[in-house]
């Protein structure tokens, strides 16, 4: 019997790299932009609440922010009280979310046109499931 775990992180990879390629343009990978988004959608999250929403280790998540804290994308700032941050997307972050939409359309309608209906409902239950691990 195969490991799943090797038939989902080759599936995974290969997903990443095809939407890294299609936002290639705007100098984002698929990680920095669903970052970037998720920050949009959640207006100036805590990092606790950041990493959430997004499944990052919080580790994982702050080496991630500070590289996009460099490119101006977003500000991390004091939160309520001294053991909390908040993160904030930059005016700069909008701009780029927005160059990148497009792109990340494209890339979504391709996976659309290849991938059947079926397959990705089927997907989107796995990811559920696997959730409960």
């Amino acid at each position: 019997v195969e490991c799943y775990c090797t038939h989902a992180r080759r599936a995974a990879g290969q997903l990443t790299s095809f939407y890294d390629e299609a936002l290639a343009p705007v100098g984002l990978r698929v990680t920095q932009f669903s970052l970037l988004r998720a920050v949009m959608r959640l207006e100036q999250p805590t990092i606790s609440a950041l990493a959430a929403a997004t499944g990052l280790d919080r580790s994982t998540l702050g080496r991630n922010l500070r590289v996009l804290q460099r490119q101006g994308l977003l500000l991390l700032g004091p939160g309520a009280d001294e053991r909390t941050r908040v993160v904030a997307l930059t005016e700069a972050g909008a701009v780029v979310i927005d160059a990148a939409m497009p792109h990340w359309r494209r890339a979504q309608e391709r996976i659309e046109a290849v991938v059947a209906e079926e397959s990705r409902t089927r997907l989107e239950r796995l990811a559920d499931e696997l959730q409960q691990l």
